[in-house]
């Protein structure tokens, strides 16, 4: 099997050069890069299979730069940011960022994101849903919600007839919602379902990738129950 390929892009020397060399020792393939607008370039040059983009970057931000990338790929993106309370992690989710991690991390914690990202998707962003360890929203068909159509073996959406495109980790969030109409999903369950957090997550994740399902699906279709989680209205 082929080596994945990180695009890791970090304007600070030490950082990049560290985290380059942990990532080459943990036998992933590297293409770094200090900027953002080199980091555009190296991604449509190289199509790489993840991409680990830090907030501040000179040139054009992480943010920016991961709302270009998600403009042409579904590869799935971890955003780095300085600070867990900053409105950047917010806005690199809102972009289109499937997950973050907070610096300076600790090396096993960013290569268990990268694996677990990386394990959702299928290793290069291939179908959402396709590899499913608990099965919960396998086993094919077409659900149908109203004017939404589900199709869980051609992992299609369609709304009204017609096509929805979701990002991975929006498909997987949705075949979550969609396996158990009308059930109650805390944050709690979806992070350990979803993105695959075998321990305490930040639940902005989960708030802000259902604000972007929403915003694809119908602001009505997923419903939140106050101090539980969130359910698809049957």
């Amino acid at each position: 099997m082929a080596e994945t390929h990180v695009l890791f892009v970090e304007d600070d020397d030490v950082i990049r050069e560290a985290t380059q060399l942990a990532l080459e020792r943990d036998g992933f393939r590297v293409t770094a890069m200090p900027d953002g607008l080199s980091g555009l370039d190296a991604f449509r040059a190289h199509r790489p299979d993840i991409a680990l983009l830090d907030v501040m970057l000179p040139g054009m931000d992480g943010v920016s730069l991961c709302r270009r990338i998600r403009d042409e790929s579904t590869v799935p993106v971890i955003m780095l940011s300085a600070r867990a309370d900053s409105i950047d992690v917010v806005l690199g989710l809102e972009a289109g960022a499937d997950d973050y991690v907070t610096k300076p991390f600790d090396g096993a914690v960013l290569m268990a994101r990268i694996r677990a990202v990386l394990r959702r998707f299928g290793h290069a962003g291939g179908p959402a849903g396709a590899e499913r360890e608990d099965g919960a929203a396998d086993g094919g068909g077409l659900l149908v919600f109203g004017d939404l159509e589900v199709d869980t073996e051609g992992m299609e959406v369609r709304r009204g007839g017609a096509p929805v495109a979701l990002t991975p980790t929006e498909m997987r969030l949705l075949l979550e919602f969609s396996s158990a109409p009308g059930t109650v999903l805390s944050r709690d369950k979806l992070l350990e379902r979803v993105w695959d957090y075998g321990w305490g997550g930040d639940t902005r994740v989960v708030d802000v990738h259902v604000q972007r399902l929403r915003a694809k699906i119908g602001q009505d279709r997923i419903e939140t129950v106050r101090g539980f989680g969130y359910k698809l209205r049957g």
